[in-house]
């Protein structure tokens, strides 16, 4: 603790105004003491000798006059081997620890270490004396589940360091001295493998940050194909209530082709963060076979809990994402949903009185928010590895208005836009991305022409409904109808699909690729049909068989079959191809 003291003068619900004597920073952590407890506060706003603290826990006893400590520190968290396989607060208090101490009704004032402090780490020297050190550099390696876990040098030791001494290997604690560096004015300094960095400062030990190119492959044929996301990339997941977006970050986080992945559940209702903390031990995960909890980070925020401890989710998060990315990684972060997020700073710019910006949210929203997703990146450290760290972000529009300000100005900063349709939703079809309203601006597993020709089919398709809704079925030519069964067939084969089918719901790029080809084959041929009826019932056939066809193992015997029966199929009726469909089956290898 500082000299730093105050007292309170005001309280408006989690916010209060605090009359203080020294220096206070902003962002600065503070102590509020009441009924013999210490509360956890956050500087937001300084105006003279008077700081307005949003407090992480339930203010009711706080009075006027009751003292505040402050600690010349900065919000921050602990960084260290132990994090993998942790449930959070968003204040870093494990969970499960908490509950054992407190019991499940949680206390207020209770702060837990985010690492154990009695678990022995086997730790590896990778330096030795008399090395030149700067921050982030490689003191050695510890082992953490199926990573090497790097323990560096600090991020928050600007300047020059020598190392004078560090252990052999051996089993040590996070507290234990393992080094020790001299500065550049000869001071001695001693070095453990845990330390804090500040939650709302970018870690930036890198060398260069560079563009993200390479494709984030979740093996979701809608995503992976027409809406990529890039590694180091950014997107968002926009939807009504039900339309499927938890469910869509859960089948990402299974499997996404990242290393470590961290969700921040910042204000979701208690409901799904218990499904969330239940499922996520008793997945599998597809690389290792074992559970997917052992490369997985949950930071957990309901809206139960004090609206302040949302804001500080979403930043600790980010940090420990960044912090795995120092290691040469590839990290997932999901934040699920920045609308509360976005909801608890209107209520704290509401209690500050600031001038309100449209629909009451703050005028500095589209930087908060812009800021958040510029964490996201690809870089190169400095020993010539990439690490990378993936944002996607779930946005609760009320009603599922797109138009509203948190997911217009999620808009302007994302690289990919999944829209979830409640029609799409209520269809039963999975997943519910909108493919005329969706975007992406980072490149494909398949070549960007064979995307444009299946969309242009999605586009044509849809306007033909729609106006067969006006013009009945009768009122459209056959050639019309043909380009809608063809829409029609390319939605329900390619764009959804079944979760619970253990092929289906994960498709690698080679079979997307494969049987992406197969279905250019069948949108560029010409089909000469008597009437709309026999057409209707081609491509119900069609439609079965390809589902059929998406159902077997990949490379078996029953894939094989199945696709000779829908080469047979379309052989039937085929009259002809376009000029356009032959050279992308030509460009794409197939004659």
């Amino acid at each position: 603790m500082t000299k730093t003291k105050g007292k309170v003068v005001g309280v408006n619900g989690n916010m209060i105004s605090v009359k203080f004597e020294g220096f206070v920073t902003l962002n600065e952590v503070g102590y509020v003491e009441v009924a013999s407890k210490k509360l956890k506060s956050e500087v937001i706003r300084i105006r003279g000798d008077i700081a307005q603290l949003q407090v992480f826990e339930i203010t009711k006893g706080i009075r006027v006059g009751d003292s505040v400590e402050f600690t010349g520190d900065l919000l921050s968290v602990e960084l260290g081997p132990g994090l993998l396989g942790q449930v959070y607060d968003g204040l870093q208090n494990p969970l499960p620890e908490l509950a054992e101490q407190a019991g499940y009704f949680l206390e207020r004032g209770i702060y837990l270490n985010a690492l154990s402090r009695g678990k022995k780490w086997q730790f590896t020297p990778a330096a030795k004396a008399g090395d030149k050190l700067v921050r982030g550099d490689i003191l050695g390696t510890v082992p953490e589940g199926s990573f090497t876990h790097r323990i560096m040098l600090p991020f928050n030791m600007y300047g020059n360091y020598t190392l004078k001494s560090i252990k052999d290997s051996g089993e040590y604690t996070v507290d234990e001295k393992i080094a020790e560096v001299a500065d550049e004015r000869g001071n001695i300094l001693p070095l453990t493998m845990s330390f804090r960095w500040p939650v709302k400062r970018a870690i930036d030990c890198y060398a260069e940050r560079l563009k993200p190119a390479e494709t984030l492959v979740t093996k979701m044929r809608t995503m992976d194909t027409f809406f990529p996301v890039a590694k180091g990339g950014t997107y968002c997941i926009p939807g009504p209530f039900g339309a499927g977006k938890t469910v869509l970050q859960h089948a990402t986080s299974r499997n996404a082709d990242v290393d470590i992945v961290i969700i921040a559940a910042c204000g979701e209702r208690a409901g799904e963060v218990v499904e969330t903390l239940k499922e996520f031990p008793e997945l599998k995960d597809p690389k290792t076979g074992r559970t997917l909890m052992e490369r997985t980070v949950i930071i957990c925020n309901t809206s139960s809990m004090p609206v302040a401890a949302r804001e500080a989710s979403v930043y600790t998060g980010v940090t420990l994402a960044e912090y795995y990315r120092q290691m040469g990684l590839d990290v997932l972060l999901l934040a699920d949903s920045t609308s509360r997020w976005a909801q608890a700073l209107r209520e704290m710019s509401g209690r500050l009185e600031e001038i309100p910006g449209e629909e009451a949210f703050p005028a500095y929203l589209e930087s908060y928010i812009a800021a958040f997703y510029e964490r996201a990146g690809i870089v190169r450290l400095k020993d010539g590895s990439k690490g990378s760290v993936t944002i996607g972000g779930t946005v609760s529009p009320a009603g599922g208005n797109f138009e509203e300000p948190v997911t217009q100005a999620t808009l302007k900063v994302v690289g990919a836009f999944h829209g979830l349709s409640r029609e799409r939703s209520d269809a039963r079809k999975y997943p519910a991305i909108h493919p005329l309203d969706s975007w992406s601006k980072y490149p494909s597993v398949l070549p960007k022409e064979q995307v444009a020709y299946g969309r242009s089919f999605l586009r044509r398709g849809t306007e033909v409904e729609q106006m067969m809704k006006v013009v009945g079925e009768e009122g459209t030519s056959i050639e019309d109808f043909i380009v809608y069964l063809k829409g029609d067939l390319l939605d329900a084969v390619y764009l959804q699909q079944n979760s619970f089918d253990k092929v289906d719901d994960a498709v690698s790029v080679e079979r997307q690729q494969h049987i992406y080809r197969i279905l250019i084959e069948i949108l560029g041929s010409s089909f000469k049909f008597i009437s709309k009826d026999e057409a209707r019932s081609y491509f119900s056939k069609l439609k079965l068989l390809f589902i059929d066809y998406n159902y077997s193992p990949w490379a078996s015997s029953g894939f094989t079959a199945n696709e000779d029966k829908l080469k047979s199929l379309i052989a039937e009726k085929a009259d002809g191809m376009d000029e356009q469909a032959k050279k992308l089956l030509q460009a794409g290898g197939v004659k």
